[in-house]
């Protein structure tokens, strides 16, 4: 479709934009004015976009197509490096088996498509499954126990690459005889005194303050509960009796069970792979690439509707459910210093 488009033009580009200047390009790019005038002007008409402004002192000034250029180019000559040491290894033979990691609260459908995604990029290497709790597996990715893990956040270090690759919608998981499960829907008052089974707190402690906050911020209290340690507990203490939990939209659910929203919020659990930003093996970034945009497709063709910026619940009352839902990511703060490099 764009077969015109070549690597070189990207390069180009992108020293042309960042230095604003076609003659400091040139003399960067050990090129020709002419030649990086001649490939720009068509790499423009071709794409029949306009990525600077001429400027009287010979300068140029990127427009906001050319910004986004920018940002684009890098990511895909960054791709390009990453598809190339990923190459060199396999030739040399230097990955012959993967270890990946998984927590509880994660999908386990999302791990075995991950570690299957590997198994079709390097059919012949082995791939070493473990299971363990973010920070374990964070400290394991850290020492090179791990080479990559599927995590929930939050997280924040500075030697980790974290990215983010799905959210899924905390729900209420309640026994199917309990007279609430009529409801389409909970109101965050039906959870106070019911909401009484919870991840351990040991297991995620930062994950469990945060969603003690977030409940506070609705009008909910909760004193006492009973501790799982895996959905799975979870699960059979609320079909003992034991009171209602939260868990992950989309969770295999006990028969007895289902799960009811919550009217006026949509708290998220947020999905991430990390893993080392240095030490690491060479096919991992482009899995980890190749994964989120699968994700990102699929994501697009089962759920059509626009998903919101992510922000931290408001403080008040509930919003109206007719309201646009407001995606509500567990840490925030903790994912902005990530970015930023402040973790």
């Amino acid at each position: 479709m764009y077969d015109w488009a070549e690597l070189r033009h990207f390069h180009y580009l992108l020293a042309i934009l960042e230095r604003q200047g076609f003659r400091i390009a040139a003399e960067e790019l050990h090129t020709s004015q002419p030649n990086l005038s001649v490939q720009a002007r068509q790499f423009q008409e071709n794409a029949s976009v306009r990525l600077y402004k001429k400027l009287k002192n010979r300068r140029i000034r990127p427009t906001e197509t050319g910004l986004a250029f920018i940002a684009l180019a890098k990511l895909l000559l960054e791709t390009r490096d990453e598809v190339i040491n990923a190459l060199i290894a396999i030739e040399r033979g230097e990955i012959g088996s993967v270890r990946f990691g998984c927590t509880p609260l994660v999908d386990q459908n999302l791990f075995r498509s991950f570690c299957a995604m590997h198994k079709e990029m390097l059919p012949a290497c082995s791939i070493r499954p473990t299971h363990g709790d973010t920070a374990q597996l964070a400290e394991e990715v850290l020492t090179g126990a791990v080479d990559a893990a599927i995590v929930t956040l939050p997280l924040k270090h500075a030697e980790l690459c974290i990215e983010e690759i799905r959210l899924d919608r905390l729900v209420v998981c309640l026994r199917r005889d309990n007279t609430l499960a009529t409801r389409t829907a909970l109101q965050p008052a039906d959870l106070q005194d019911n909401l009484a089974v919870l991840y351990h707190p040991q297991r995620h402690p930062d994950a469990h303050e945060r969603l003690l906050e977030l409940l506070a911020d609705v009008g909910v209290r909760v004193a006492e509960y009973s501790r799982a340690s895996h959905p799975s507990e979870m699960q059979t203490l609320v079909k003992g009796g034991h009171g209602f939990t939260l868990i992950r939209e989309g969770t295999t659910l006990d028969d007895d069970l289902t799960t009811r929203p919550i009217a006026g919020v949509n708290w998220t659990v947020d999905t991430a792979v990390i893993y080392h930003k240095l030490r690491h093996p060479k096919t991992v970034p482009i899995l980890v690439r190749k994964f989120a945009r699968q994700l990102h497709q699929n994501a697009k063709e089962t759920k059509p509707h626009k998903v919101s910026v992510l922000v931290d619940i408001p403080k008040g009352p509930p919003q109206p459910a007719t309201a646009d839902p407001v995606h509500l990511t567990f840490f925030r703060e903790a994912h902005e210093q990530q970015r930023n490099g402040t973790g």
